[in-house]
Formats: structure tokens, C-alpha cells, sequence
């Protein structure tokens, strides 16, 4: 080798092991399909263990893929958790140090578009048009909001020079008009560019309104309660009268719960469907083997659990998520790791080989997918609004309830439907407090001012009899007269 081949040579390695691997060709990089769901618990998935629910394209993604079976968004500080979650996700940045309108702050798709992706949206983004524009090169069928009936969802374009087209709002089925635009890009992309296509569903969250086809099959027969089920949470968590807590009267009744739950899993079971096209259509593109398909959504739901019907608290049912990567050398396995939704910002750039930009503050995940590590933290830290800070270290987990002085402890080996606080037993005294002091290092670390214990502190008891369910006008009238007519 002469003396120019051995500098070319000692140039190239040096790009490798600093990490500036995106000096790479573009068509050396990999694709990523982003497949993003709204309020859907990590359980209701049938290839991790829900006998009860068909998702056959989501199963064939987890057959392939690489789980994090404990992932979670790490919270919110108002009752649309949706959207500070995917202000995470997007900037890869913690929940006290993001703007909800991801203004001045750098974002995933952003990032690969200036590393040479061609970049793609469609569905729910509620997190301001100033900034999907500025995150996305390409934009169909987008709906800038928190929630809509699905059969009119309000969608805008995005023209090639940014400028935002309003579509209207009477076109369809939410989850189908999502997954037309994501095939037609993917019939479009052009091929010399690597592609990150981000697919937001607005599915399962309410309305929840399936297609008859895909719900009737479970009211045949009814979903199971979750074990954790109760007719009403056992003291005021601070967030029991909210919008997502009107959908059924108190106390909760299991059959009202069961209906509820039939819903929830028909809008998941026609978004599969949706998905299942969508993965046909990468197939078809020739591409399939060099994509990332990441499947997620922006965290968990009650619909039942504790009580609860929505997602304002810090228990696992609510900020848990399912999480999967497959793709390009990876093999089906799974992690306990403690994850966060924000760290797939630096987990995708770390695979396409593009430079994470500073600001991120998530840990990718890469390396536990390849193997060279188990975890990238030993702890992991829960929050929503002023009412609840959670910590768990993956077996532990402490829940505080500041506006009451009250804490919970769990021990989720032996109890993961977090059903015995523990917190008041003498033998766990010591780990309560070790916890106490772990948690308020927490607080530090992300700039959560929030105290943990009151001076004044509300009362545990809540009553609630009375209430009933409050009339949704997105609810297709078939559902309520045949199954909430006497609620």
C-alpha cells in the first residue's frame, strides 16, 4: 500500500471510531418508518401475550424486532399528556426543558433532512404547524391537533415551498386517510435519498369509534377486566374529574369497563389493518430490507385499571408503552432496560449514522440492540402535572402524591398491577426513604421545581356519586344507544 492509499485509509478509520460514520454515501444509509399510535396501552398487543386482541401486522413487526418491554413516556404537566410526550420524542429533550411548540430547539426529522434524508409526515402532530414545517420536508394529510372525531378529521398539506393547505374535514377514516398518504410516499420516495417517514395515528385514542366490522367481534365477546380493575380509585390522585375520567359514571361498573374495552380494541385491531397496508406497500417498494420500522405510541390508558379511564397518572398502565425496532441486522429479542420515549432521537440518529446534536438529552438505545450494553440508566423518573412524581429502579417503584402527602410503594416483580403499597410497612422504611432522596435528585436533574410534601394538604377522600357519563358528540350514535343507553 503507498503512502496516499495508508492516509486515505488512516482518514477513513479515525471518521469511524469519532463517530462522523454519516460521511457515508446516501445510499449507504438506512430508511426509517416511524409508526406512532395514540393512547395505546403496552399489553394490548397479541404477540406480547393478549390473547384477547388481533394484531396480526404489529405481531409480525414483534416477530422480527428488538422490545423494550419497559419503556414509558416520562410525563406531563396538563391532561393532553399526547403532547408533551411527542415534544419529547421530536427534540429528545426532557419534560421541563421543552417548549410545547418545539420553538429553538433542534428536532429528529429536522436533523435528517439536513444530513441528507428526505423526510415525510402525516397524522396527528400537536405540537404547532411552525414546527412540523421546519421538522418535514413532505407533509400529507396532516391534523394539527389533540383529538377529532375520526371520521372528519380537519387535514392540511404541506406544499413543497411550506406553505400549509387546509384539506377539509370530511374524508374519511382517521387511521385509513394516515396510511393512504404513507403509501403514497413510499410509492414516491425517490431512490437515491435515504427516507424517515413518520406515520402519527390519532387510534385508539376516544372517540373511540371503530368501523362496525372490526368492534362487533369484541362485543361478542367481551374483553376480560384488567386485574387491576375497580369501580373507583381508592383516594384522590388529583385528576379524577377530568375530561378522559367523564366517559363512564362512578363508580365504575365492569360492564360499562368491558364495552369501553371493546372500543379500545377495535379502533387498535382497523389501525393494525392500516399498519398491515402500510408494511405491504415498503415490501413492494424494494426497500424494506434497509428500513427501520419503529413501532410506539405516545403512552399508555386506564380504561379501567385503578379505577381510571384515562392516562393523567404515573402508574405503569398509563406511562408505559410498547416499543419495537426492527430492521437491518436485527433479530427478534427483548430488554427490561428503563427506557424513554425521548430516547429514540438519538437511537435513530445513531443508527442512519448522523451526529445527534447537542441538545438532546435521551441516551441512545443502540447499543443495548447490539448487544454492548444491558441498561442506559439505573433509574427512571415519572411525572403529571403537580399531583404525582413516580421513580422506579425496574423491581421498586415509589409514587408520591404531593397535594396529599401520600406515597405509594410497589413491588413490581411480585405485584406489576401495582395493586399492594408496600410503603407503609416498617421493613421497607429505609427503601422508601433511599427512594424519597433518589427521586429529589430527580427533580434536579430535569428542573422540576415541584415540592414533595404540602403544607396544607387536600383531603384523600373524593366523593363522587352522582356523576355520570358525560354525552360525547363524537360517539357514533349506534354505539350509545345500543350500548350506553341505560349509563
Amino acid at each position: 500500500m503507498d503512502s496516499n492509499l495508508r492516509r486515505i485509509s488512516a482518514c477513513l478509520i479515525l471518521l469511524v471510531l469519532t463517530g462522523y460514520v454519516s460521511e457515508l454515501p446516501a445510499a449507504d444509509k438506512p430508511n426509517f418508518l416511524f409508526l406512532f399510535a395514540d393512547d395505546q396501552r403496552d399489553d394490548s398487543i397479541s404477540a406480547y401475550g393478549n390473547s384477547q386482541i388481533d394484531t396480526p401486522h404489529i405481531d409480525s413487526i414483534v416477530d422480527r424486532a428488538f422490545s423494550f418491554n419497559r419503556a414509558y413516556c416520562m410525563g406531563s404537566m396538563h391532561g393532553a399528556v399526547c403532547q408533551p410526550s411527542r415534544a419529547m420524542l421530536m427534540s429528545g429533550r426532557t419534560l421541563y426543558r421543552v417548549p410545547m411548540d418545539l420553538k429553538k430547539t433542534a428536532l429528529m426529522p429536522e436533523t435528517l433532512g439536513n444530513a441528507g434524508y428526505t423526510t415525510f409526515g402525516t397524522g396527528k402532530w400537536h405540537n404547532g404547524q411552525e414546527s412540523f414545517v421546519r421538522a418535514f420536508q413532505q407533509g400529507q394529510n396532516v391534523f394539527f391537533g389533540g383529538m377529532s372525531d375520526h371520521t372528519k378529521v380537519p387535514l392540511k398539506d404541506i406544499s413543497a415551498d411550506g406553505k400549509v393547505i387546509d384539506k377539509g374535514n370530511d374524508n374519511g377514516f382517521s387511521s385509513e386517510l394516515f396510511a393512504d398518504a404513507a403509501i403514497g410516499f413510499l410509492k414516491s420516495a425517490p431512490d437515491d435519498k435515504p427516507f424517515f417517514a413518520y406515520v402519527s395515528f390519532t387510534s385508539p385514542h376516544d372517540p373511540r369509534q371503530p368501523p362496525k366490522e372490526y368492534v362487533e367481534k369484541y362485543y361478542n365477546n367481551l374483553p376480560p377486566l384488567p386485574d387491576n380493575f375497580m369501580p373507583q380509585h381508592p383516594f384522590f390522585n388529583g385528576w379524577m374529574t377530568g375530561r378522559d375520567e367523564a366517559l363512564a359514571a362512578w363508580p365504575r361498573t365492569p360492564e360499562v369497563v368491558q364495552q369501553q374495552l371493546a372500543e379500545y380494541y377495535g379502533m387498535i385491531t382497523h389501525m393494525d389493518a392500516q399498519i398491515g397496508r402500510i408494511l405491504k406497500a415498503l415490501q413492494e417498494s424494494g426497500r424494506a430490507d434497509n428500513t427501520y420500522v419503529i413501532y410506539t405510541a405516545d403512552h399508555g390508558l386506564a380504561v379501567g385499571s385503578h379505577g381510571l379511564l384515562g392516562k393523567q397518572s404515573v402508574y405503569e398502565h398509563s406511562m408505559g408503552t410498547p416499543l419495537m425496532i426492527a430492521g437491518p441486522g436485527i433479530k427478534r429479542d427483548s430488554s427490561e432496560a428503563l427506557v424513554y420515549l425521548l430516547d429514540l432521537f438519538p437511537t435513530i440518529t445513531d443508527l442512519a449514522g448522523v451526529e445527534t446534536p447537542k441538545s438532546v438529552e435521551g441516551q441512545s438505545l443502540a447499543p443495548i440492540i447490539k448487544g454492548q450494553k444491558e441498561s442506559v440508566r439505573d433509574t427512571l423518573y415519572l411525572t403529571y402535572e403537580k399531583y404525582m412524581r413516580g421513580l422506579t429502579d425496574g423491581r421498586w417503584k415509589l409514587i408520591r402524591y404531593p397535594h396529599i402527602n401520600y406515597t405509594q410503594l410497589f413491588d413490581l416483580e411480585n405485584d406489576p398491577s401495582e395493586l399492594h403499597n408496600l410503603a407503609e410497612k416498617v421493613e421497607q422504611k429505609s427503601r422508601v426513604d433511599q427512594m424519597m432522596t433518589q427521586l429529589k435528585d430527580w427533580q434536579q436533574q430535569v428542573d422540576d421545581k415541584t415540592p414533595l410534601t404540602s403544607e396544607n394538604p387536600k383531603e384523600m377522600e373524593i366523593d363522587l356519586s352522582g356523576r355520570k357519563r358525560t354525552a360525547d358528540k363524537h360517539q357514533p350514535a349506534w354505539i350509545v344507544e345500543k350500548y350506553f343507553g341505560n349509563d
